[in-house]
Order: structure tokens, then sequence, then C-alpha cells
């Protein structure tokens, strides 16, 4: 049977700064309708025999795919907030009626908003802005045996702040590479210190049961 994953209210921070009028409730939507997608998805799959789409979907495939489900969402419950129309605009969301038909290039006011299996939300950025960041941190299952065992992914932390150019620092790029930028140590610090939502991971809930394993 397909583990469907639910967000744990207590979790939240309750005095977090949230820009333009989000709300935490917002926030749980967002996280609560993906648990909800991943769930009814791999039911389908299993019932045909076929791996979860988080054993069969590759790292940077399923965080592009949650950061958009994640923006649509946002989208539809934020009270100010809309979608970007600008195909690859920045930031994914911006407020409504500011800019023409909803849609920028390169706008300031709005959210970007981010996915990553990274710890501590330490995301790579296509350049360093002065934007809203906010940074969705989840974990896969792929290791659990029997699969039927695996946990569901699921949200372990989030975190959003403002954040500057200064804030960044410069990726090295390779002849091929794609030039990226990320947050330094003070400008994480910064972005930690928004955090939104914070639960153990499997991976420290597991290391007990590792351990009791091997002692038998």
């Amino acid at each position: 049977m397909v583990k469907k994953n639910t967000i744990d209210r207590a979790a939240f921070n309750q005095n977090v700064n949230l820009p333009y009028d989000l709300r935490l409730i917002d926030f749980e939507h967002a996280m609560q309708d993906v648990y909800d997608f991943f769930a009814d998805v791999n039911t389908a799959l299993s019932g045909k025999g076929l791996q979860r789409l988080d054993d069969m979907t590759r790292p940077a495939i399923m965080s592009g795919l949650i950061s958009d489900m994640i923006t649509a969402v946002l989208a539809k419950s934020s009270r100010a907030l809309v979608e970007n129309q600008y195909f690859n605009g920045h930031p994914d969301l911006i407020v409504r009626g500011i800019y023409a038909n909803d849609s920028v290039k390169a706008g300031e006011q709005g959210v970007e908003i981010k996915s990553t299996r990274k710890t501590g939300g330490a995301v790579d950025t296509h350049g360093a802005r002065t934007q809203w960041m906010c940074v969705f941190v989840y974990e896969v299952d792929n290791e659990t045996q029997p699969v039927s065992d695996r946990f569901p992914m699921q949200f372990t932390e989030v975190y959003i702040a403002q954040v500057t150019v200064d804030d960044f620092r410069k990726n090295a790029r390779g002849e091929l590479g794609t030039r990226t930028a990320t947050l330094h140590a003070e400008g994480v610090k910064k972005l930690r210190e928004g955090w939104v939502y914070k639960i153990p991971s499997y991976a420290s809930t597991r290391a007990p049961e590792a351990k009791a394993r091997k002692k038998r």
C-alpha cells in the first residue's frame, strides 16, 4: 500500500516574517497538495507494478516539478501573489497587477521559489539578485528495503528571507557549465533565520532502527 504523507502543523514557525500577505496556511496547502499528488500518482503506478515517481525521477527533474507545483498552489492560495506568466521569468510569484499581464522577465516585487534536497537550503541559482527567496527542502527515501516499506517524499525544512546580491557567491564555471550563484555563509544564515517549517529527517529517525537491526 502506498503511504501518504501529511503536514505537521506544530512544526510551523508562528513568528516568521512573511511578505506580501502570505500566511502559514498557504504553505500548508501547497505542501499538502504535493503530498496528495505523489500519493495519487504512486498509487496508480503501484497498481500497474511500476516504480514510484520518487524512485524513477532524477533529482533535478524532481526539484523542478516540486518547485512548479508549489508555485502554482501558492498562487491560488495567496491573497496578493500570482504566477509570473513570463516563461522562465523572475521571480516565480509576482504581486498581482504590478506588471502588465502579470508577466515580467526580471521583476523585483514577488517571491522566487526553489526546492532542493540540500539540508539547510543552500540552493544554486542562475544569478545573484536582491529578492525574496523561498526554499523548500525535501527528502526522498530510495534506500529502505523492501521498496513497499519506503517512506513517501517529505518536506523537512522551509525557509523564506529577503536576500541581496551581496549575500551570494559566484560559483566557478567549467567550459560547458552554466554560471550559477549560491548564498554564502552569511547569506545562508540570513535565509535560515526565516525558517517557516522544520521536522526531523527520515535519516535521523531511521538511524536507531538501523543500529537495532545490526545488533540482532
